[in-house]
């Protein structure tokens, strides 16, 4: 298969432009974040921001073998399902770190969980390379709502 380089930066690009938005909507939250209680196994703050570049580079890939892939069944419930995640993605951080509204935020970050499992099935039916990309972001979605619940019981 050739790459459409043109398509797979832009692909990139969505979910990385998505989470930089959202990052300085909220960067001046983050020291805070540094004072609340966090629940064992937090890891240190620098490692959220590359933690989140690596997942949001694998989200654009696996859109782009979506996007890429040849057959047209099944790709605009597919896409529709990526932007629904990247919604509730976005709105996340604002909302835990702006708000401070730990228990809404848990409750957001279930829905973002329950988005990104109905994205993997969706692009599953297309290309199962793409789904298994979204993984490691669902395993750290799941890791976020435990630091999620977490914080909101030690500082609710």
């Amino acid at each position: 298969m050739r790459i459409d380089w043109k398509k797979l930066l832009i692909c990139i690009a969505i979910p990385l432009a998505v989470g930089g938005i959202s990052a300085l909507i909220t960067s001046g939250n983050m020291k805070l974040f540094e004072q609340i209680e966090k629940p064992p196994l937090s890891p240190p703050g620098w490692l959220f921001p590359v933690v989140w570049t690596i997942l949001y580079v694998l989200m654009g890939i696996a859109l782009y073998l979506v996007i890429t892939t040849k057959t047209k069944e099944g790709k605009r419930p597919a896409i529709i399902s990526f932007a629904i995640q990247l919604f509730f993605n976005f709105f996340w951080s604002i909302i835990f770190f702006n708000a401070q509204a730990y228990l809404f935020a848990f409750i957001w970050l279930i829905l973002l969980w329950v988005a990104i499992v109905a994205n993997i099935y969706f692009f599953n039916k297309i290309n199962t390379t793409s789904a298994k990309l979204l993984i490691p972001y669902l395993v750290w979605v799941t890791f976020a709502g435990y630091l999620n619940l977490g914080i909101y019981i030690l500082n609710g």
